[in-house]
């Protein structure tokens, strides 16, 4: 019997029974056994190769075991095998790029030859490595009204700037709507922002200070935001948010924050020092009306040159009926639209309720697609070198 190429390569174990392969299929491989928990956050750099076996866990145990995998961004091949296996469970696993499933009764040969097929799959290219070298870049996503979808759009953008990643916590998403911020929600995760300590750390706020902050998400991504406080804003004075974003920025690569509409003292220092400003606006035209005001008064604002960016969210495709099409509200705006984000009311309901990124639960969404095509062109741009970030 023939033996997949593993000789030198790490396989990551989840169940003791499959040491067994370790004289069969996994022959000169180096093999680690791990737990479900230890799927959380792998990637490339941990395991050439993951091997589940299904039948070791509870179904419930085993479902959070793969949304952990689904989560991450660039997960090693995947192989799941076992004489039970939840229709909803294995759907979800072979959403992942590289992921097969064997339903017993199996042999041993039916197991060399997955690993082969997956082994020999490519992973996807990492992005080629900025022109900006260490430089670290800062977007801003703010909504027009109320409801306009910023914070999942937000949440989007920073999860494709994490594919584009090669090394871990290169992106943080910060979620600046103090008060009442929904990103730690949406993603599934416990906001760890204490925002006592932070009013008071605007003179000795460094990086080990923000890790105490930090939420990770994922392997590349990390979460900065607080429990809802009505009192936020009173709380923590100008200074501390500034040199938050300061030590962010000085930290990871890219760094996006979820901007509240309405104005606060540290406002227009945060916008001024991002390289782009994304205005999501609803396709109504109270919407339309208060996407041009804002951005209007951000450029003016701003002073840098740096106009902001309209992101027209909800698209939907029509033949008849009241919502403006894309030319309608450009004509509304006065000025073009960056992009046009497609409706998909389904794929953003089940990510909210499931927690996690679009891209995760749906990744065959329009939103998905659309905003992809936004972050590799805007990603694509020159670095503003000028913007003063965040400080």
């Amino acid at each position: 019997m023939s033996h997949p190429p593993l000789h030198g390569r790490r396989v990551l174990i989840i169940g003791p029974a499959l040491q067994a392969l370790a004289q069969g299929p996994l022959e000169g491989a180096h093999l680690e056994l791990g737990v479900l928990d230890r799927l959380l956050g792998v990637g490339p750099s941990d395991a050439d190769l993951i091997v589940i076996d299904a039948d070791a866990w509870a179904a419930p145990a085993l479902a959070a075991g793969v949304q952990a995998l689904t989560a991450c961004p660039s997960p090693p091949p995947i192989l799941l095998v076992g004489a039970h296996l939840p229709t909803g469970l294995v759907r979800n696993l072979l959403r992942l790029e590289r992921a097969d499933v064997l339903d017993a009764p199996y042999s041993l040969e039916h197991i060399t030859a997955a690993i082969t097929g997956l082994m020999a799959q490519q992973a996807p290219l990492a992005a080629p490595p900025s022109q900006s070298g260490d430089v670290s870049r800062c977007w801003a996503v703010t909504g027009a009204v109320g409801g306009s979808g910023a914070t999942t759009l937000a949440i989007e953008i920073a999860n494709q700037l994490c594919v584009r990643q090669v090394k871990d916590k290169s992106v943080c998403l910060i979620d600046l709507n103090l008060a009442d911020g929904a990103a730690a929600a949406y993603l599934g995760s416990s906001p760890a922002m204490r925002l006592n300590e932070l009013a008071s750390a605007a003179e000795r706020l460094d990086a080990s200070m923000l890790h105490a902050f930090i939420t990770p998400v994922t392997k590349q991504l990390d979460l900065l935001a607080a429990a809802r406080d009505p009192a936020a804003f009173d709380l923590v004075p100008r200074d501390a948010v500034l040199r938050l974003l300061e030590i962010a920025c000085e930290s990871y690569a890219w760094v996006i924050l979820d901007i509240p509409r309405h104005r606060r003292s540290w406002t227009r220092e945060a916008l001024a020092g991002c390289d782009e400003v994304l205005v999501v606006s609803e396709l109504t035209v109270p919407a339309l009306l208060a996407a041009r005001s804002l951005s209007d008064e951000i450029e003016r604002d701003m002073g840098t040159g740096n106009k902001p960016k309209i992101l027209l969210n909800r698209l939907a495709a029509r033949m008849f009926g009241p919502a403006p099409s894309m030319a309608e509200a450009e004509r509304a705006l006065q000025r073009k639209a960056e992009a046009g984000i497609s409706s998909d009311w389904e794929a953003a309901a089940a990510s909210v309720n499931l927690g996690g990124p679009i891209a995760t639960h749906r990744p065959k969404s329009k939103i998905v697609k659309d905003v992809q095509v936004l972050v590799e062109r805007l990603a694509s741009q020159p670095v503003r070198r000028d913007a003063t970030k965040a400080a």
